[in-house]
Parts: C-alpha cells; sequence; structure tokens
C-alpha cells in the first residue's frame, strides 16, 4: 500500500485542481445544487456527498439509460438525489433512504428547493430494515439504483438491489476502492471488508449465476482515491 500512498501524496492535489477546471468549463451555475451543498455543510454534515462532477455524472449516466424508476440507497443532505431526479420523466419516481433523521431532515429541504419533491420520496430509517419493506409492497422494479451507504453493508444493498431490479436495470455502488484500500489484505476495517465482499460478490455471480455483467472503474478528483462499480443486471 505504500507504492498507493506516494502516487496520492504526489497527485492528489493536480487532481482537484483538475476537477476545479472541469466544472468551470463543464457545469453551469446552479442555484439549488449550489444551496443544498451550502445547506450541507452549515447544518454540519459530513463531507461525503458525491463531488459536483461525480453529480453530473449520475445526471448523464440516468439520462442515457432512461429510468422512470430510481432506488437511491444513503440520502444524506440529498445533494446526488437531485441529481439523480432531475433525470426523471414527469411521471417518474425516486425513492431514496436515510437513516439519520437530522440529514433527513436537511435533504427534504434540499429536495424541495430543488422542485423535486412530487418525484421524491423520502423514506426514514435503516436501509437493511427498510429495504424488505420496501419489497414486500411489490412496486415497479426500478431501473437504476445507486449504493452509497455505510459501506460494511455494500453486499447486503446490492443484493436487495438485485431483488428490486429486472433485466436491463443498472446498480451503481460508489466508495468500492477506499484510496486503494481494498487490496490490503491486512485491512481489517469494516468498511474495507465490506468493499471486499462486495466484490467477492460479483465475482461468485461471475462464476455462478451470471445475474449481472459488472465492472469497477478507479477514480481520482477533490474527493481524492477511490472508484465505483456498475454492473448490468441480465438475469432474475
Amino acid at each position: 500500500m505504500k507504492d498507493v500512498k506516494e502516487v496520492k501524496d504526489v497527485k492528489d492535489r493536480r487532481w482537484a485542481r483538475v476537477d476545479d477546471y472541469a466544472v468551470r468549463a463543464l457545469l453551469k451555475n446552479d442555484p439549488a445544487l449550489d444551496q443544498a451543498r451550502e445547506a450541507i455543510e452549515k447544518a454540519g454534515l459530513p463531507a461525503i456527498s458525491v463531488s459536483p462532477l461525480q453529480g453530473a455524472f449520475l445526471h448523464v449516466f440516468a439520462r442515457a439509460t432512461k429510468p422512470h424508476a430510481i432506488l437511491e440507497i444513503g440520502t444524506l443532505g440529498g445533494y446526488s438525489t437531485i441529481w439523480l431526479g432531475r433525470a426523471l420523466p414527469p411521471d417518474g419516481r425516486l425513492v431514496t433512504l436515510e437513516a439519520e433523521a437530522k440529514y433527513a431532515e436537511v435533504a427534504r429541504a434540499n429536495i424541495a428547493r430543488a422542485g423535486l419533491s412530487d418525484l421524491v420520496e423520502l423514506r426514514l430509517g435503516r436501509a437493511l430494515e427498510v429495504l424488505p419493506q420496501l419489497a414486500a409492497e411489490g412496486p415497479e422494479p426500478f431501473d437504476l439504483v445507486f449504493i452509497d451507504a455505510d459501506k460494511q453493508n455494500t453486499p447486503e444493498y446490492f443484493q436487495w438491489a438485485l431483488e428490486l431490479t429486472r433485466p436491463g436495470s443498472v446498480i451503481v455502488t460508489d466508495n468500492v476502492i477506499r484510496d486503494g484500500a481494498l487490496i490490503d489484505t491486512s485491512n481489517e476495517d469494516p468498511v474495507v471488508l465490506g468493499g471486499r465482499r462486495f466484490h467477492e460478490l460479483l465475482a461468485a455471480d461471475r462464476l455462478g449465476e451470471q445475474r449481472v455483467s459488472a465492472t469497477t472503474i478507479q477514480t481520482v478528483g477533490s474527493k481524492g482515491y477511490d472508484g465505483f462499480a456498475v454492473a448490468l443486471v441480465t438475469a432474475d
């Protein structure tokens, strides 16, 4: 892991400057998103929202996949929720799950300010308790799932995502590299172990039932060195 740290120390300032450049070049001024970020910071929420460029990626990706129903596991302050919700058609639906009441309060205000309250349903509670309740309701399959909650439970969230989607749906899972800690077999952090179990689950699926076709992409930027996984659901 020493080599990974050395690379990060050398390049992370450049990564942030490139992010700043790309934001200025590609993203328009957006009061609702700016106010959402300000509200998240003012409320003292953890600084773990997706970056503006990552939010834009989610938006473009969602528009390309044309979802009618989106599931987000992990709302925080609703910043990524806004990006995703804006990709829905007028009759679309986004269900987002948040365990912390304080975070949910901030998110609801941000979502309302962005004019998305009619499209977004925020459910308060631990995702591992809310997801079975959601599944029991028999909702229409979700076309896109974004997993960005407590990382130690990522494998369980992914399995629930499979239950709530259909062939052709896409599941995006954030923060799966953890500054390269994913490959450090001596690291016993539950967050890192969750990422490793998640990849083992994908590998087992590839060798077994083949319900998904998946890849993992490493990323760098203003939030450092991490990555995400994209899985296309190919079978029930």
